[in-house]
C-alpha cells in the first residue's frame, strides 16, 4: 500500500486521490491504464508528495513531540512509518527520536529512492533504512518496533481491524501505535470566489468521498468497520491513549511555494476526480488552474491553505 496524502504522505476522503500518503499494499495505486489515480507518474507524484509534507512538517514536529513526552513514552529504539512515501515525516521522526533507528515501509520503490536520498542529505543515514512491503502480505518482514507511525495508510488496506492487530503484534511491550486517520480535508478557496456556483470545494470534498469509498470497496478483503479508533485499539489488545489533531493553518496571501503546492493538488484532484465532477464546476476548474486568468490560482489573493490532521495513540502495556 503506498497512502499519498501527504503525509504524508499524508485525509481520509479527502485522500482518495493519490495526494495524500504512502502505504504498502493498496492495490489502487500501482495498476496501469486510464484511470489516473492508478496509472501514476511517479517522477510527478513524488515531488508533490514531499512538498505537501514539508508544508504540514509543523503538524508532524508537534505530534512526535506530543508522544515523546507522554509519561508512558517507551524508550523509542526503532520506528516503523508505515506507508512513508518519500520519508519526509520518516526523517522528522529520526529527529525527534535521535537514539532509534527508522525504517521507512512503502510499496514504491521510486518514493523510497527519495526518502533515503533525503536521509542522506539531512545526515541521518547511519540510522535510516527503507524497506519495499506489500502489506498485509508482508507484516512479517517489518520486524519489531517501539513506535509505528501509520499515516493515512490503514484505510488501503481492506481489513483495517486486522492490520491494526498486525500493528500490535509488531509492538514491543510499552510500544505505541501512532494512527493518523481523519482530521478535516484542506481548504483552499473562499466558498463563493465569483465564478460558478458557491461551494465549489465542498462538492470537490463530496466526490472525493464518493471515490474513497469506491476505493474502499475494490481493496482485497475489503470489510466495513465503525471509525472509532480507540474502540479498535481496545479490540485489537492495546489501551488507548488519547487522540489530539494538528493544525496547517497558511492564510492568505500564501508563500510561493504553498501556492504551487495548492494548483498542483488541485489539477491532481481534477484529473483524478474527472466525471464525479459537473460540467460547471469542471469548467471552473479549467478557469483555476489557467496561469493567464486573472481569476485564477496563479493570480488570486484569496488562496490559503488550512486542514487538520487527528492522530489517534494506541498503547501496548507491558
Amino acid at each position: 500500500m503506498s497512502s499519498h496524502a501527504g503525509h504524508g504522505h499524508h485525509d481520509a476522503p479527502a485522500s482518495a486521490t493519490p495526494v495524500h500518503a504512502h502505504v504498502p499494499a493498496h492495490g489502487h495505486a500501482h495498476g496501469t491504464g486510464d484511470d489516473p489515480a492508478t496509472d501514476i507518474d511517479w517522477d510527478v507524484l513524488g515531488p508533490l508528495l514531499e512538498q505537501e509534507a514539508e508544508l504540514g512538517a509543523a503538524q508532524y514536529e508537534e505530534a512526535a513531540r506530543w508522544i515523546a513526552a507522554l509519561p508512558t513514552a517507551p524508550d523509542v529504539r526503532r520506528v516503523l512509518d508505515v506507508g512513508s512515501g518519500p520519508g519526509v515525516v520518516s526523517c522528522l521522526l529520526a529527529e525527534a527520536f535521535p537514539e532509534a533507528e527508522v525504517v521507512a515501509v512503502d510499496a514504491t520503490p521510486a518514493l523510497l529512492r527519495r526518502a533515503a536520498d533525503r536521509a542522506r542529505r539531512l545526515g541521518l543515514g547511519d540510522r535510516f533504512r527503507t524497506l519495499t512491503a506489500e502489506l498485509p502480505e508482508d507484516f512479517a518482514a517489518l520486524g519489531e518496533a517501539d513506535l509505528i507511525w501509520a499515516g493515512n495508510s490503514l484505510h488501503h488496506l481492506g481489513d483495517q481491524r486486522a492490520a491494526l492487530a498486525e500493528f500490535a503484534a509488531l509492538l514491543r511491550p510499552g510500544g505505541t501505535v501512532a494512527l493518523v486517520e481523519g482530521g478535516l480535508p484542506a481548504r483552499r478557496l473562499p466558498r463563493d470566489i465569483g465564478i460558478g456556483a458557491p461551494g465549489l470545494e465542498a462538492r470537490m470534498g463530496a466526490a472525493s468521498a464518493t471515490r474513497f469509498e469506491h476505493m474502499r470497496s475494490e481493496l482485497p478483503g475489503a470489510k466495513r468497520e465503525i471509525e472509532d479508533w480507540s474502540a479498535l485499539f481496545g479490540a485489537v489488545g492495546l489501551t488507548p491513549q488519547g487522540t489530539r489533531s494538528f493544525l496547517l493553518d497558511l492564510p492568505a496571501p500564501l508563500s510561493r511555494p504553498a501556492r504551487e503546492h495548492v494548483i498542483a493538488s488541485i489539477a491532481r484532484e481534477r484529473e483524478v476526480l474527472g466525471d464525479l465532477l459537473n460540467a460547471e464546476d469542471s469548467a471552473v476548474l479549467e478557469r483555476l488552474l489557467d496561469p493567464e486568468d486573472p481569476e485564477g490560482l496563479h493570480h488570486r489573493p484569496d488562496v490559503h491553505l488550512l486542514s487538520a490532521r487527528t492522530v489517534h495513540l494506541g498503547r501496548r502495556v507491558p
